[in-house]
């Protein structure tokens, strides 16, 4: 069996995970109609940790690359764009969803629907970011 390609699939999987929280859970916070709080609350800390599993899995490939080749990855151009897109995505959808959960009860509706909307463009540009980064790599 190759190690290599288990570990960097089964991090993938994580990453796929996080992807789903990320996204998922930011849309159900928002849509179709507002959520009730004790919803929200729980939508977002699986946004939370949905954004924390996709920096630990995405810091694991590179980690993974340095293990098994010594170095990590050699991206430019496009794909270095991408993956600091993705990375900005992550700290900002992690910090927004932190403050969420720790100021929800004195947000008003119209802001927790901005936060809501925030973290569904974060989650959503880190999806189009992954796939240049894939494809660019």
């Amino acid at each position: 069996m190759d190690l290599q390609s288990l570990a960097y699939a089964l991090t993938q999987v994580v990453h796929n995970f996080g992807a789903v929280a990320v996204v998922g859970g930011a849309v159900l916070g928002r849509w179709p109609r507002p959520a009730s709080s004790e919803r929200q609350r729980r939508l977002a800390w699986l946004v939370l940790l949905g954004w924390f599993f996709q920096g630990l899995s995405g810091a694991g490939f590179g980690t993974i690359s340095y293990l098994y080749y010594g170095q990590f990855p050699d991206i430019h151009g496009i794909a270095l764009f991408a993956l600091y897109l993705k990375m900005t995505c992550a700290a900002g959808g992690f910090l927004l969803a932190a403050a969420f959960l720790r100021s929800q009860g004195e947000w008003s509706d119209p802001q927790k629907q901005w936060a809501w909307s925030g973290l569904v463009v974060l989650g959503s540009t880190a999806l189009v970011a992954a796939a240049f980064l894939r494809w660019f790599s």
